[in-house]
Formats: C-alpha cells, sequence, structure tokens
C-alpha cells in the first residue's frame, strides 16, 4: 500500500508548551486510523497542521508527498472539532454552497444521508439542536469524494444513540483506497471501525500499531490497553 500521510519529526510549540514533540508517524492508504489520547495530548493540533491552520515549528507533514496547502485541499475533507456552519442559512443553502465549492461533492449523498437521520434541508442551522448540527456537518464532509478524511472528535456531540449510524456513515461513504483518519478520546464507540491506532501522550507518540497487533501482543481490546496507558 502506498503511504497518503506522513508526518516526520514533527514539532509544534506554543511558547513554553509543546504541544507536539517529534512526531512521526505514516497512514496508508486505504485504513482508518484513531488518533487517540486524552484532551490536551495534540491531536487537534496535528489535524489543524494538516490542513495549514497551523505551521510547525519544526519538521514537516506531507499529504501525497505535497506540503499542506491549496492542493492538498482537494485531496483532503476535514470535519473541525467545532462546528463552522452559518446559522442564518438553510441545511439545502449550506448543501449549495458544497456543491459549488467543492468539485469532488456529491449532492445526492449528502440529501441521502439527510433523509435516513430525519435532518430537514429547509430548517435554518440556527433552529438545529447542537448535535444535530454536528451531524450536518459530518454529512457534508462525508459527501466528498475525498482521498483522505480527517476527523477531529467526530462523535464528541453526537448523542450516543445516533453514535452507530454516525460510524456507518464514515465506513460507507469513503472509496476503499481512500485513508481516514479519526481524533477521539471515545476508544469503545470507534473501536470496532479502526485498522490502526496512535496513542498521542502529551504530544509525543507512545504506540502506532494495527488494532489486530494490539489484540495479539497485549491480549486486550484497544479501550482496555487505553485505559491502562492514560489510566481511565
Amino acid at each position: 500500500m502506498s503511504i497518503i500521510l506522513e508526518s516526520k519529526n514533527l514539532t509544534k510549540t506554543f511558547g513554553a508548551t509543546k504541544a507536539l514533540d517529534n512526531v512521526s508517524f505514516a497512514v496508508e492508504r486505504g485504513r482508518i486510523v484513531g488518533l487517540l489520547g486524552p484532551n490536551g495530548s495534540g491531536k487537534s493540533t496535528f489535524i489543524k497542521i494538516c490542513n495549514e491552520l497551523l505551521t510547525p515549528t519544526s519538521g514537516e507533514v506531507r499529504i501525497e508527498d505535497l506540503n499542506p496547502g491549496v492542493e492538498t485541499k482537494r485531496i483532503v475533507s476535514y470535519l473541525p472539532e467545532k462546528t463552522y456552519l452559518n446559522d442564518w442559512m438553510k441545511v439545502s443553502q449550506i448543501v449549495g454552497f458544497f456543491q459549488d465549492f467543492y468539485t469532488d461533492f456529491n449532492p445526492e449523498k449528502a440529501y441521502d444521508m439527510l433523509k435516513r437521520l430525519n435532518i430537514d434541508p429547509n430548517s435554518r442551522l440556527k433552529t438545529l439542536s447542537k448535535g444535530t448540527k454536528e451531524k450536518v456537518q459530518l454529512i457534508l464532509v462525508m459527501s466528498r469524494e475525498a482521498r483522505l478524511y480527517l476527523l477531529d472528535e467526530p462523535i464528541g456531540g453526537v448523542d450516543p444513540a445516533a453514535r452507530d449510524y454516525i460510524l456507518d456513515t464514515i465506513i460507507r461513504n469513503y472509496s476503499d483506497d481512500a485513508s481516514i483518519v479519526l481524533s477521539t478520546h471515545l476508544i469503545a464507540d470507534i473501536e470496532k471501525i479502526l485498522d490502526d491506532v496512535i496513542f498521542l501522550k502529551k504530544g509525543r507518540v507512545i504506540l502506532a500499531k494495527t488494532v489486530d497487533e494490539i489484540r495479539d501482543e497485549y491480549g486486550k481490546s484497544v479501550d482496555a490497553l487505553f485505559r491502562e496507558v492514560f489510566k481511565c
């Protein structure tokens, strides 16, 4: 398999604080990777660097052997941790905006997912609950035919009853030659869809293995190992 995302000795500091400390790992095409760690471990900082929202202090990230920038935005579909959509817009207007902005956006897929989640396209965002807004944003992100999906806490604000559907949506709506990097601290909920995991602790990679390797080597689930490592 070819590498789609690679981090090489990536470090990011904010004053005296090291958010990322010499982070190195690679993501192969066609994999779903969990970027796992407690709050403050550097997960969002890493994803923001991949989307050129932050710049590294040292080291680099390469996406299909490109530095994050205009070219990689055509490859990457990004779900930020916080909702950024305009409250005054109708859901249908936002779908139209994404269709105009992204050449790989599939509106039919978006409307199908909205229907399955009983979200009215004619509703204005300001009338929707926080969880429903997050579902709309995830639907928009997963309706792109991207090659790399970077999802920052995609189920953090979603009610437990909807999580299985959200995870199923993620699995069903990306192609086999694309990859997903999914950041979360809700390990038990997402473990079943993961191929690989990366544990981040205080900005450092302390473990990077496949899910099968973890089960074989440690005799534990990813969630159980996570709880042991981070003393949850």
